[in-house]
């Protein structure tokens, strides 16, 4: 057998034994082995056991192609089980490996997992980051790239200085261990230490620019808990993608980047060439924090770069970006190119949302509540509880007893409770989503599998009449949003997506503390799904809890 028919033969078995379609094996496959371990790093100076990739604090750069088929080999080299999961790829008809705890078993300590996805009809900036308890407040994340395929023009001139990955993030001194203390006994956790900026503290990281030209920068709000303001000194950020979606172009001075939350700005190096500083502070909580970076512009005469003076960045007037209602009217701005093409040639605006019957309104209102005589926060009345087996496996292989199905809105109880909820949901309804905060801190949630037009914001309550506010035409689309304090956010999704999905908020102490729960979407029948519309369970998949004796029941 010649070289290229055994790497063809090779690559058919790889295919075949994750589930991925033998249909796909023409597309790019790229192979990745990453190793997970602990080491103690200091960015803020103060000692921490940070989780590592590769030994590296942010991990490497998952770089695909609009198709391109991922094969991520992850090595626990930790003292206790862990899941990476893909912030805002959708892995199309592919549940089995998304990487949080309702779907995968956790990669047992001193074992490997290979996960198997593929960027089906995407492009855009994501992150991913551990699932499992406190571990993403240790690191572990890094940045995602989906490029177009060449076939697949950008919106906009190809960046002549290339691609930078910006990962901001508010950061804890203090061990995940004494994290969980303080949230198992009830206490919120106090406000971070300070932002870090690629993982380097204040003053600490470098951007380098060339003159006259421009960067694409891809940045992420990879922190636990705290809104960001991004910005750089005596520069404009042209918005340009979201989330996956290219955006109607509008430079800003600064940009609000929330919990979990992504995007893509253009900046030229247009001005006098000395040192800038790159800004990020934080929203809404006191005392306000900053991360910094030094922007280097290089000499016009190549002699190198020039370094910042002594001294600090300019900081004055930060504190004018926070404001709930300035952010509010700032989202509100955000919004879909609809004439460009995406991941496919055709135009993000041929889906026509705004003209689709609503199927079904889930309404989904976070809460703080007393269970039991402690803390949780809530779903509609539920504070989420996780079972020892994974819904996934347990609906596929007909594991009764851990799971109950709720309906999706606030339940008529007595009291709040504890509860491993799933919504169910019908595939290809086309369902609105309102998510409620009556609480006096802003909220964020991420729907995996999925990405949602935003489609509306208000303060208060939510009743049927604010879908005279909606935007029904170019609302952004995108995975990850932000409800402000007192208010409301409406999203529509259209379940074409096959499995088992986490919705979540984005702040980890609330997810640890319940504020979550899964969608199952499905076709309603007992009988294993057609292929085509959910891959069949990979031959790898792991078993544990109820699912761990069933040997026979991975057809």
């Amino acid at each position: 057998m010649d070289a290229e028919r055994l790497v063809a033969a090779v690559l058919v078995l790889i295919v075949i034994s994750s589930g991925i379609p033998a249909a796909d094996a023409e597309n790019r496959h790229v192979f990745l082995n990453w190793e997970v371990s602990c080491a103690v790093r200091a960015p803020l100076g103060v000692a921490k056991r940070v989780i590592t990739i590769n030994g590296r604090f942010p991990g490497p750069l998952l770089n695909l192609t609009t198709n391109d088929v991922a094969h991520v080999n992850v090595v626990n080299a930790l003292d206790e089980p862990f899941l990476l999961t893909w912030n805002g790829l959708q892995m199309r008809r592919n549940s089995w490996n998304d990487g949080v705890a309702g779907t995968n078993c956790g990669i047992p300590p001193g074992q490997n997992w290979t996960y198997v996805f593929q960027a089906k009809d995407e492009v855009g900036s994501f992150f991913y980051r551990p699932s499992l308890g406190l571990h993403a407040a240790a690191g572990g994340h890094g940045p995602i790239r989906v490029n177009n395929r060449p076939v697949v023009a950008l919106p906009f001139a190809r960046p002549d200085g290339g691609e930078l990955d910006v990962l901001i993030g508010d950061w804890y001194n203090m061990e995940t261990k004494r994290m969980r203390e303080y949230l198992d006994r009830g206490r919120d956790l106090p406000s971070p230490d300070g932002i870090l900026i690629n993982g380097l503290g204040p003053y600490q990281a470098d951007i380098r620019f060339e003159p006259g030209r421009t960067y694409r920068l891809r940045v992420s709000n990879v922190g636990a808990r705290t809104s960001l303001s991004f910005r750089i000194q005596g520069h404009k950020l042209l918005l340009v993608e979201a989330e996956g979606t290219y955006t109607q172009q509008r430079h800003y001075a600064s940009l609000d980047v929330h919990a979990g939350q992504s995007l893509s700005v253009l900046v030229t190096a247009d001005q006098q060439p000395r040192p800038y500083y790159m800004v990020v502070s934080s929203l809404f909580v006191q005392p306000e924090l900053f991360g910094v970076a030094n922007v280097l512009y290089s000499n016009s005469n190549n002699s190198g770069e020039q370094r910042p003076p002594p001294g600090r960045a300019p900081l004055d007037g930060a504190s004018s970006h926070n404001g709930y209602g300035r952010s509010m009217e700032q989202a509100r701005t955000v919004r879909t190119n609809l004439t460009c093409g995406g991941p496919r040639p055709n135009p993000q605006g041929s889906f026509r949302y705004g003209r689709i019957n609503v199927t079904r309104t889930l309404l989904l209102r976070n809460g703080d509540d007393q269970i039991a005589g402690r803390r949780r926060c809530t779903v509609s009345g539920v504070s989420f509880a996780d079972a020892a087996t994974p819904l996934k496996l347990a609906d596929r292989l007909g594991v009764a007893g851990v799971f109950a199905v709720v309906s999706g809105a606030p339940e008529a109880r007595r009291r709040p409770a504890l509860g491993t909820a799933v919504i169910d949901a019908r595939y290809r309804d086309f369902v609105q989503v309102v998510f409620e905060n009556p609480l006096p801190s802003l909220q964020t949630w991420h729907l995996d599998g999925y990405s949602f037009f935003v489609a509306g914001m208000g303060w208060g309550k939510w009743t049927p009449n604010a879908r005279s506010t909606y935007n029904l035409v170019d609302a952004i689309y995108r995975s990850t949003v932000q409800v402000y304090p007192a208010s409301w956010t409406a999203v529509f999704v259209s379940l074409d997506n096959e499995g088992i999905w986490n919705l979540r908020s984005q702040d980890l102490g609330r997810r640890y503390l319940g504020q979550e729960t899964y969608i199952r979407v499905s076709q309603g029948t007992s009988e294993v799904p057609d292929p085509r519309d959910e891959l069949p369970m990979p031959s790898n998949a792991l078993l544990c809890g109820k699912a761990k004796p069933l040997k026979l029941g991975r057809a």
